[in-house]
């Protein structure tokens, strides 16, 4: 029998961790409030303070400022890979406009 493994928002754990970062609950305190693991806490602790000294993380963000930056920088990668296609086409159209007059 497999065990449920308990999804959470990014709100929820950007209030959560804030409850340790702004209101100096202790992690034990925090854990209790929001009935949560410490492991789980500690790691959105940590992620919620680089987040508020600049750190884009590799998860998904708990600011509303980190996940727009995160989403800005997908869309970065989309439109970079989308040109590369282009170019490749374009680089493909023109050879072969090249071989046709060449005949």
């Amino acid at each position: 029998m497999s065990r449920m493994r308990r999804t959470f928002t990014p709100e929820f754990k950007a209030e959560a961790a804030a409850l340790v970062v702004q209101q100096n609950y202790s992690i034990a305190q925090a854990c209790k409030a929001v009935n949560v693991g410490e492991t789980i806490m500690r790691r959105w602790v940590e992620q919620l303070r680089q987040e508020q000294n600049g750190v884009t993380p590799q998860a998904k963000a708990l600011t509303p400022e980190q996940r727009r930056i995160q989403e800005l920088e997908a869309r970065i990668d989309r439109l970079e890979r989308e040109k590369a296609i282009l170019k490749k086409a374009t680089a493909l159209l023109m050879a072969d406009e090249i071989n046709r007059t060449r005949w």
